[in-house]
């Protein structure tokens, strides 16, 4: 078996789901043990500056083996996965995909009517889940495509390269994963995060990201006597919801559209609390997504007599705009893909990734693939070919960097 799948199926049979309802960094303890075993897998292959700090965050350098300098060049990964599915992949199905259905278990299939994609990956060696797992490879096959490019070059030190720098971030898919990134420690000039999906995607646009919380205190009095009393605060949440616009939902929007997200409620006649997520590329409707959840609630208070509270928290930002000053970072990594025989698929990403938040802490940081589908659900898989080709992008990026 190749070492880069050994080492993927290592690290997916580690539980390292993060939990947004912890208060600790990293959020649970399994993305702790996954670190510890990087931190002497990465010691082993001969990086340097090893370590494993306090928050759970892994660094390492792959030093210059060059007489001049060239800019550092930063790698990164997430230790985490989606808290959607268990995170154990203990028993990932290895095969070549003939076409057709393919089979997780008696309960779950995927086909290619539901996923068109599969037509692409016939003849293809595939690896998926047995269906009651997440497979991990958001973002495991971003470590494993890292650790195995570090091997590559240390093996082979006639390839060139200058500084290269590491790091392998907790709780990404909780929006945490930049929070305590030793940016200045780090000390890149740049770098990219390994945790996109299919071959060949090209990453330096996000949404813009804010959530929202609305508590209602309603009124609660028996129904048999409640006219012109009771005030349903479940009522005025479904209100709030029917204020928003229809079309600007995520089942109804691609591309550059933005959304409005209804991604949790929680109450009772008496009192409820709604939270919404905000998603838009572009900064101006952004604010005017914002502005809206703040008419429709002043405009209910006016109704009801200021029973609604809202609480509107920016996440993360477009990192189009530190990007963009700086496109040889991306004219790099699209020289490197076509010298691959790799098509460079430069799209927004409909999300956000920890480069998005980094890009604004002074690291510019676009996104590149790991070949993967079907992230935070049990329907993920990757094909073998396109993690290896994520590897040798990552080599290929490097060498170019130190000409």
């Amino acid at each position: 078996m190749d070492k880069i799948v050994e080492r993927f199926k290592r690290y997916i049979s580690i539980d390292t789901k993060s939990d947004e309802n912890s208060e600790t960094c990293p959020s649970t303890k399994g993305q702790l043990e996954l670190g510890a075993l990087l931190v002497e897998e990465l010691k082993e292959i001969g990086l340097d500056d090893v370590k494993q700090d306090e928050n759970g965050y892994v660094y390492a350098t792959l030093k210059s083996n060059m007489d001049k300098e060239v800019p550092t060049i930063g790698f990164i990964a997430h230790l985490d996965t989606s808290p959607d599915l268990d995170g154990k992949c203990i028993n990932p199905q290895i095969f070549t995909y003939e076409g057709g259905d393919i089979k997780l278990n008696d309960k779950y299939s995927m086909s290619q009517k539901e996923f068109p994609f599969l037509k692409e990956l016939v003849g293809k060696e595939i690896i998926t889940t047995d269906g009651t797992t997440l497979l991990g490879a958001d973002d495991k096959a971003g470590i494993a495509a890292i650790v195995d490019a570090m091997e590559y070059l240390i093996t082979n030190p006639e390839i060139k390269h200058g500084d290269v720098k590491i790091g392998f971030t907790p709780d990404e898919e909780i929006g945490r994963g930049a929070d305590f990134f030793d940016v200045k420690g780090f000390n890149a000039d740049f770098a990219y995060t390994v945790d996109g999906g299919p071959l060949g995607e090209l990453e330096y646009e996000n949404f813009n990201a804010a959530s929202v919380r609305i508590e209602i205190q309603g009124k609660n009095v028996h129904p048999g006597s409640a006219k012109n009393l009771m005030i349903n605060s479940l009522r005025i949440a479904m209100e709030i919801e029917n204020m928003l616009p229809v079309e600007q939902k995520p089942e109804y929007t691609e591309g550059y559209e933005g959304f409005y997200l209804l991604d949790d409620i929680t109450g009772n006649v008496d009192y409820t609390v709604v939270n919404y997520i905000i998603r838009d590329h572009s900064m101006e409707k952004f604010e005017e997504k914002k502005a809206l959840f703040r008419e429709i609630v002043d405009f209910l208070n006016k109704k009801y007599g200021d029973i609604i509270t809202i609480e509107i928290e920016d996440s993360y930002y477009n990192m189009k705009e530190k990007i963009e000053p700086h496109m040889e970072i991306i004219e790099l990594a699209k020289k490197s893909m076509l010298e691959l025989g790799i098509e460079p698929i430069i799209k927004p990403i409909r999300g956000g990734t920890d480069g998005a938040r980094l890009s604004y802490m002074g690291l510019p940081c676009p996104n590149i693939f790991t070949g993967g589908y079907n992230f935070h659900g049990r329907f993920e898989l990757i094909p073998i070919e396109s993690m290896k080709l994520a590897s040798k992008l990552i080599v290929k990026i490097i060498e170019n960097n130190s000409k």
